[in-house]
This record gives structure tokens, C-alpha cells and sequence, in this order.
């Protein structure tokens, strides 16, 4: 099956993991139980430029230093739980970077699961560098025609860890075997350039020729998206028109009049902003915008995946319903030609506009919905929720049709407020109903934080009741959670066991000289 870049990939336990330690690591909280060098790595600027992998890389060789100097071996420093999480913390890093140059989202892969997935690489079970890997472009199938899909995945996976154990440990006597052959690159830097495309390997050249110049020139690059917010882009092309043809039970048939998608003013639409632009105000700069929008991805959806996603699923996983069938079936009927329009669009879906007359027919769906979901269709309460998120509710609707422009606006913000409330509340309500769909949806916006505080327990929670509910997403990773968990638990055992059987040799080694100075 070919993996194309609109394709939904469900995350794993890993992807959670690393989008935890970023936001940690970005809120200044402790990670995971404790970090080694935290200070150090502030003090590096990990912006998720390219630049800033040079950075890591200097901190890396003062590391190997500090340990040479203090006869620190590599197998004392595994086991410490604080300083591995120093390691997985910079490969989840070099990974974010390497998929945003790539305009991608990151996926990490257990040993177990690249077993599963890539048969053909030769994995050691006992090699901590080659415990997972991230595969950094979605796209890879299409990459080269002579390749099967296999081995076009496998070419686009990166096993992150292994160049940071060379940097910190490779020797002569040390050698480091790459779990996909060749050799492994002696830095994170080396390592991440090797596998960008061809315009952002030129564009990280110069890059580094400006920095031997002693001028600060911070390579630029697109930001990760994450399944919550992708990164929208501006449409440059010509419009588009398609012709609709609506009936509705509250009104005569729609005349077919065509719907004009026009570009607007993004500032009067709600917009999702990602992670980076809320953490790092740089993103919005006007060159990022425009540096952006001069290498948009043609493959970019209107919609963000979570909601794409959603629509799938409302039609793939079915949920008894015991009122507001027919009132639902209607609404979808109408707004099921809108969403085709919009998901051809190359922009964003607050840049389509629509006629008059294409507004009311939108506006008259949504109240059957409104009706749907007052009678307790769950169904309808998620899709629903899916437009108040969107800032396509009933109200925003409402507003953008009055013929005071001016006097709209005034209450826009307030609006925008009232729509992300409405639309968590009806999120909630279905999850409460023990529709699946509703929880597994909960679970990722308490596990994003969006439209309400980010809260990873509520998200667990969220999850394993979807999962205890059949679904099939929430099954998979509630697993794959639970194998990762047992893993943690294992290490720290047996890392107990070590420091344990440490003592023991000690204890003894005392008692035999202390026999030897008084016998």
C-alpha cells in the first residue's frame, strides 16, 4: 500500500512521548522523571533550526570530554535514567527537524514495531542506538519507482540515536554498526543534512559559509506540523468554481448557482496556530511567512487531520443511534458537497467563500444538526463540534452574513469564545454518551491541548475509555502505551538490580579488607 502525504498515520506510543518531552522541555518542567544537563541544553537555543544541531553537537563533544576526564564508561552512563533521557530527548529533537524540513510530520517506531514494519533491516535486540527510529518523510514510497515499498520506507527512516552515541562514545575500539549500513554520521548536524532535500541543503550551506564568516545567519525552514494544526498555506493559483445542487426539507431546491472561492483576509478567520509559532514568535515573522509560502506543499490539506480524520471516522465506525436520524442524514447530505469542495481547495478553508445563497444552505444544514444533536445523536454533535472548532458554527455563520460588517466584527472575539466552548461541550457530551469516537477525539485534545488546557492524565483517560469502547486507533496505541510503559518499568528494575548487586560487591570487598587488617 503506498503511503501518500494526505494518508492518516496513527501515533504511537513514542510520538506522545516526544511531543512530551518538547513541551516539558519548552514549559521548563522536569522531563520524564529528570533530564541530565538540562541547563546546558537552554543554553544551546534549540530553536528546531538546522543551526541549532551544531549547537547540540559542541555540547555532545563536551560531554565525551567530562566523561574521559572522569573515567565515566558508556555502560555507567545507560543506566542512569536521567542521562538516557538526554539522549532520547536530543534523537526526538533531530527528528522533529529533519521531518519539518521535509514539511512532515515525525512517527517513531519501536524495535518491535520496525521488526514488524522494515523485515529486511538487521536490528540488534541488545543495541540501545537502534531501540527505535523515526520515519521523517510520508511520502517515501514515491521517492524512487526501482525501490519496492519496503525497502523506500526503510530509506526514509533515521535511527537518531546512533550518530549521538558515536559522537559521545565511538573509538577505535568502540565501533558503531548502522542498523541501515553505510556509516553513521560523526554529529546530529551531519547526520539531519544528509537527508534534507535538495533546497534545504542548499540553503544549510549557506547557512555555514555565513557562520565562518562569523555572521549569524539562522537556517529557515518550515515548522513540524502536528495533528492539531497544520500549517496553512496561500493558494497563488487562479479560483476555482464547482456547481452544487441542494435540496432541503425547509426550503425549496437550491438554484445551481456556482460557489467562488476567493482569496480574504486571513485576520478576519480564525486560524490554528502550531506549536512553534505559539512558543516561538519568530515563526510569525513576515520573511518566515513569505519563505513559507514560496516552498508551500502542494499536498497540504484545507483541513486539519484531526478533523479529516474525524469525518472518516463518523462514516467508517458506526454508533447506534436512537433519535435524529433522519435530521442528520439531511444535514450530511448538504454539508458532505461543501467538504468535497473545500478538500480540493489548495488554501485554507477560511479563504473559500461562498454565494448568498451557498451560506444559508450551509446555515439551514447545520440547524439540523443543531436539531440532530438536541435529540442525543451523538454523530451529529461531533461533526458539530467539528464546525464551532472551525469557527464555521451556527453563530460565526450567522455574523459573517449581516450586512454591518463593521458592527460584526466588534463581537468576533466574544463569538470565537462562545464557538471552541460550544464545540468542546459537545465533544464532552458525546464522549459521556460512551461514543468511541467522541472519547478517542477527547483523548487527542486534552493530549494537544486544544480548546482547553493540555492535560496528558485526562488524554490517557479519554484514551483507554475509546479503547474499552472498540476502537480500533485507540486499541492499537492503548497496546503499544502499555508495552512502552512495561519497558520504562523493566529498565528501572533492572537498574534496582544493578545498584543493588553493586553494593553487595562492595560490602564484601570492605569485609575482606577489613578481615585482612585485623587477622
Amino acid at each position: 500500500m503506498s503511503v501518500s502525504s494526505d494518508s492518516f498515520v496513527a501515533k504511537t506510543s513514542l510520538d506522545y512521548i516526544a511531543e512530551g518531552y518538547w513541551q516539558d522541555f519548552l514549559a521548563q518542567r522536569p522531563i520524564a522523571g529528570g533530564i541530565a544537563y538540562e541547563a546546558e541544553l537552554q543554553a544551546c537555543k534549540l530553536d528546531e533550526t538546522l543551526a541549532s544541531l551544531q549547537r547540540v553537537d559542541t555540547l555532545l563533544l563536551q560531554i565525551r570530554r567530562d566523561n574521559a576526564k572522569n573515567a565515566v564508561t558508556e555502560q555507567y552512563l545507560l543506566a542512569d535514567d536521567r542521562f538516557r533521557h538526554l539522549l532520547w530527548f536530543l534523537a526526538f529533537y533531530a527528528g522533529r527537524i529533519v521531518a519539518g524540513e521535509w514539511q512532515s510530520l515525525p512517527h517513531w517506531y519501536s524495535q518491535s514495531e520496525l521488526r514488524r514494519r522494515y523485515p529486511q533491516l538487521s536490528l540488534s535486540a541488545d543495541d540501545f542506538y537502534q531501540d527505535m527510529a523515526v520515519a521523517y518523510r510520508e511520502d517515501s514510497a514515491q521517492v524512487n519507482d526501482d525501490l519496492n515499498e519496503v525497502s523506500a520506507h526503510a530509506a526514509a527512516l533515521f535511527f537518531a540515536l546512533e550518530p549521538i552515541g558515536l559522537r559521545l562514545f565511538g573509538h577505535i575500539d568502540r565501533q558503531f554498526v548502522a542498523a541501515q549500513g553505510g556509516q553513521i554520521a560523526s554529529g546530529l548536524y551531519q547526520a539531519v543534512k544528509e537527508r534534507l532535500p535538495q533546497a534545504s541543503s542548499q540553503i544549510s550551506q549557506t547557512s555555514q559559509t555565513s557562520q565562518a564568516a562569523n555572521t549569524t545567519v539562522e537556517t529557515q525552514r518550515l515548522p513540524a506540523n502536528t495533528e492539531n494544526n497544520l500549517k496553512y498555506q496561500q493558494n497563488l493559483g487562479q479560483d476555482e468554481s464547482v456547481q452544487i445542487n441542494a435540496k432541503l426539507p425547509i426550503q425549496p431546491v437550491l438554484p445551481s448557482t456556482t460557489m467562488q472561492s476567493k482569496p480574504t483576509d486571513s485576520d478576519n478567520h480564525p486560524k490554528i496556530a502550531t506549536n512553534n509559532e505559539v512558543n516561538n514568535p519568530a515563526h510569525k515573522s513576515p520573511n518566515s511567512q513569505t519563505a513559507n509560502n514560496k516552498v508551500a506543499n502542494k499536498n497540504a490539506q484545507p483541513t486539519p487531520e484531526i478533523f479529516t480524520r474525524l469525518l472518516n471516522e463518523l462514516d467508517e465506525i458506526k454508533v447506534p443511534q436512537n433519535a435524529g436520524n433522519k435530521e442528520y442524514e439531511q444535514a450530511c447530505h448538504i454539508l458532505d458537497q461543501f467538504e468535497r469542495h473545500i478538500a480540493k481547495q489548495n488554501k485554507p478553508r477560511a479563504q473559500v467563500k461562498f454565494s448568498d445563497t451557498h451560506q444559508a444552505a450551509r446555515l439551514q444544514a447545520l440547524g439540523l444538526l443543531q436539531k440532530s444533536a438536541n435529540a442525543g445523536h451523538t454523530a451529529a454533535m461531533l461533526r458539530l463540534a467539528m464546525y464551532e472548532l472551525l469557527g464555521e458554527g451556527i453563530a460565526k455563520l450567522n455574523m459573517d452574513s449581516e450586512s454591518d460588517k463593521d458592527q460584526a466584527g466588534i463581537n468576533r472575539a466574544s463569538i470565537d469564545q462562545a464557538s471552541t466552548k460550544k464545540g468542546i461541550s459537545l465533544v464532552k457530551q458525546a464522549a459521556n454518551a460512551n461514543d468511541s469516537r467522541a472519547q478517542r477525539l477527547l483523548s487527542k485534545l486534552y493530549y494537544q491541548g486544544f480548546g482547553l488546557t493540555q492535560d496528558i492524565d485526562m488524554g490517557r483517560y479519554w484514551l483507554e475509555q475509546a479503547a474499552d469502547n472498540d476502537h480500533p486507533e485507540a486499541i492499537t496505541l492503548n497496546k503499544e502505551w502499555q508495552q512502552a510503559q512495561m519497558l520504562i518499568d523493566t529498565q528501572k528494575q533492572e537498574q534496582h538490580s544493578f545498584k543493588r548487586y553493586q553494593w553487595l560487591i562492595g560490602a564484601i570487598v570492605v569485609a575482606a579488607l577489613l578481615l585482612i587488617i585485623f587477622v
